[in-house]
């Protein structure tokens, strides 16, 4: 994929991997098991074959995707998420929370599977072990030197 955002920015930048049209529900559709190219083809319905398997080799190189073969003859492949790429279900939490707050049609809801009822997201420190209100974080710049790491 050709690089759109030229932006020292984390959001242009991830969107550079993910922010072409039909990539965010493939690494969906593979998160909630559609795991095969025939799967994913008629799960998505209207996608071409072609982009399919442009979008699935695009998100191999980058790293969101692994492939496997299970079947030699012909070549079949089965495609899983690689850990950063399962680090995107909260994006598509949060995506789905926002659409629930804010869509005319709601198709789907985050609920919590021990009471039914719907979850908000929260902000977390990990050094402070607690839950942060979102108006008590901020985006800093990364030093120089982190940069590279």
């Amino acid at each position: 994929m050709k690089e759109r955002y030229k932006l020292p920015c984390n959001i242009a930048q991830t969107l550079n991997i993910v922010g072409d049209r039909w990539t965010l529900l493939i690494l969906h559709d593979i998160l909630v098991g559609n795991e095969t190219f025939n799967e994913l083809k008629k799960s998505l319905d209207g996608i071409s074959a072609n982009l399919l398997s442009d979008r699935l080799k695009h998100l191999e190189e980058a790293g969101l995707v692994a492939s496997s073969v299970y079947s030699k003859h012909p070549p079949r492949y089965q495609y899983t998420l690689t850990d950063s790429g399962r680090e995107l279900e909260l994006v598509f939490d949060a995506l789905l929370v926002w659409g629930r707050n804010n869509l005319d049609i709601c198709y789907k809801q985050l609920v919590h599977n021990e009471c039914q009822h719907e979850v908000e997201l929260q902000h977390y420190c990990p050094s402070c072990k607690t839950n942060v209100d979102r108006a008590d974080v901020s985006p800093v710049p990364v030093e120089e030197h982190q940069l590279n790491k």
